[in-house]
């Protein structure tokens, strides 16, 4: 992921599209702190689902319900 000053991206905006078209994704900062994301329209989102799912099963492997049983759970926030 490129970060950029405001005073870049508007000098090269044209060509900076052409990168985020391709799939990049781009900080735009203003005084050094970032104000905004240039992301493609249409991401991946196969790899965004990827992410996901691996993101959940490291959760799952290091948050443990240790004996109590999920369907109990789910049930008693159903009454």
């Amino acid at each position: 992921m490129q970060t950029l000053g405001a005073f870049q991206v508007k000098t090269h905006f044209s060509s900076l599209l052409d990168k985020v078209e391709k799939g990049e994704q781009i900080v735009i900062t203003k005084h050094g702190h970032p104000v905004a994301k240039l992301v493609p329209i249409h991401g991946n989102t196969q790899e965004l689902a990827s992410a996901a799912i691996k993101r959940l099963k490291e959760f799952a492997k290091l948050n443990k319900l240790e004996g109590l049983d999920w369907k109990s759970l789910r049930d008693e926030g159903r009454r």
